[in-house]
């Protein structure tokens, strides 16, 4: 893995880290806390996955899935913030720090399927 992608995965971790921890405080929405720390950790679960893939195949389906647990936990950001379980300051920087990850996963991916 290059520097980047330890960097990718590092920054999932911390952004799961800081949803795990967001809702820790959160009370109640007890189906959405559920689901957004499950999509949340699986993005960087999923780029750790990848670094021993199979094959080059299986590489790009980690990391598909990983940008679509991304996607996932965008949504359930918006539905927590969306119920007023979290402020806009708390929702427009996780929601900066996934769209960052989501960017990334674009890129990996991309560039895994030129290279091909």
């Amino acid at each position: 893995m290059t520097d980047n992608k330890n960097q990718l995965r590092e920054d999932a971790i911390e952004f799961a880290i800081q949803i795990s921890d967001l809702c820790d405080e959160i009370k109640g929405c007890s189906v959405y806390i559920n689901q957004i720390v499950r999509s949340s950790s699986s993005v960087g679960a999923n780029i750790h996955e990848a670094k021993y893939a199979q094959s080059k195949a299986d590489f790009i389906n980690k990391l598909e899935i990983s940008l679509k647990e991304c996607s996932e936990t965008e949504y359930w950001l918006e539905l927590i913030f969306r119920k007023g379980k979290i402020t806009e300051i708390t929702y427009k920087d996780l929601r900066n720090k996934c769209g960052s990850i989501r960017r990334r996963l674009i890129a990996s991916i991309t560039t895994a399927k030129e290279n091909k």
